[in-house]
Formats: C-alpha cells, sequence, structure tokens
C-alpha cells in the first residue's frame, strides 16, 4: 500500500479551474486501478492533497436543494460570486478567499476502505489544528463538519465537509473558515441547515487575522499523524 501523500499547493485559483483539476486526478487514480484488476497487476495509486482558495463562489452537491440559495444569479455577479451544481455529498456551502480549503484525492485502499472514517479523520484533522488556537471545536450529531458550542443556541460551523468517491478514491473534501468574509454566508442557507451560524478563526480569535501557511502547515501535520501517510519525496 502507497501511503505517501504528494501535496500540491495552487494558492488562490478559479474554482472550475480546480475541480477540472480535481476531476482529472481522480480519473487517473480510478483508470490506473481498473487497469491493475484487468491485468492482475499493481502499480500504486498515487495520493494527493491540494490546498487552495477559490474567488467567491457557490456550489451545490447532488442531493442540495437550490432554495438554499438565497439571491439571485443578478445579485450574485453584483458581488462577483459564480455558482455551480457538483458532483459531490451535502448541500450548499460558500468558498472565497481567507478561506483554506482541503482536496484530499487518495485511494482509500491505501489506508482503510470506511468512508465514514475517511470522514471522521478529517473532522478531526480540523479539530486537532483548531486546539492548537486555543479554539474548542467538535462534531455535531448528524451534521457532517467541524462546529462550536454544539448543543447550544450559540451553535455555529467554522469547517464544511462534502466529498465524493468511487472505486474508494476520493475528491472534494473540506473549507475552514479562516480570515473569511462570513457576509457572503447571508446569501445562503449555509449546508442547508436553518438557524445555525457560521464563523471563522478570525472571529473567534478577537478578530486577530491568522497566518493562512501557518493554518496550512498544522492541518497536514494532523493529517499526517492521523491517516498514517508521509510526504512523497
Amino acid at each position: 500500500m502507497n501511503k505517501q501523500l504528494i501535496i500540491k499547493d495552487l494558492g488562490l485559483k478559479d474554482y472550475k479551474e480546480t475541480w477540472d483539476y480535481q476531476e482529472d486526478l481522480f480519473a487517473k487514480t480510478v483508470a490506473l486501478k481498473v487497469q491493475n484488476k484487468k491485468q492482475a497487476t499493481y502499480l500504486p495509486t498515487p495520493n494527493h492533497f491540494l490546498f487552495v482558495e477559490h474567488h467567491h463562489v457557490f456550489t451545490l452537491g447532488k442531493s442540495g436543494n437550490l432554495d438554499h440559495l438565497l439571491v439571485s444569479e443578478a445579485v450574485l455577479r453584483e458581488k462577483e460570486a459564480s455558482f455551480y451544481k457538483i458532483n459531490r455529498g451535502g448541500d450548499i456551502t460558500y468558498h472565497g478567499p481567507g478561506q483554506i480549503v482541503g482536496y484530499p484525492i487518495l485511494d482509500l485502499e491505501n489506508f482503510f476502505t470506511d468512508i465514514h472514517k475517511y470522514l471522521r479523520l478529517l473532522e478531526e484533522t480540523v479539530i486537532l489544528t483548531l486546539a492548537e488556537y486555543g479554539i474548542t471545536a467538535t462534531r455535531s450529531p448528524g451534521e457532517t463538519g467541524v462546529w462550536l458550542d454544539v448543543g447550544t443556541p450559540f451553535a455555529r460551523k467554522i469547517c464544511a465537509m462534502g466529498v465524493r468517491a468511487s472505486r474508494w478514491v476520493t475528491m472534494h473534501g473540506f473549507a475552514l473558515n479562516v480570515n473569511t468574509d462570513l457576509g457572503y454566508f447571508d446569501l445562503m442557507i449555509p449546508c442547508g441547515i436553518k438557524g445555525k451560524a457560521v464563523t471563522s478563526m478570525t472571529a473567534e480569535l478577537n478578530g486577530v487575522p491568522q497566518d493562512m501557511a501557518a493554518v496550512k502547515t498544522r492541518l497536514l501535520k494532523h493529517f499526517l499523524a492521523l491517516f498514517e501517510a508521509e510526504l512523497k519525496a
């Protein structure tokens, strides 16, 4: 099993361009798995991890409700935001500058074959990272992602998640609000969950903007430890 991780930081990138890049990596990995099976050979499948920030964009998962986008296309244009229906799980979410998006494109057969465990480890990666900043985060039963003050009137989401998997190959991932402009979340019902707020690391740390590179370093550290992976040389 190949547990080496190929890391790539794409910087600030258009959503559709990044989606196409993910699809290409995903398709190549699936094709290699099919080839291995047909030819009874073993060529190791790669594991990719993409970091990216997106320009303002709203995405709707395959089971999402379009009514959860609360504004018209004209308003989106005014806000310089785009909109896409995509093939991940989950409902509607927002991506934008100041938000760290992580896209693991893994062959889970290199690690374990359990999507539930995969999602929980993604959540744990974020939870452990936030703890290093003094932010106590946790899971909310029945609601994928990472939350603060679960079970209280002040419950708020700091990290959204949505994944796709086929033949145990994953794509899409998580979106952690670091220095995100939270005003964009007012244009939708985040993840289709009414009555719950959204927050960011900056908002939780007295309005102090955080160093994105440092947060990425911590996220990667915890991801590698939890998945028992190593960086590809």
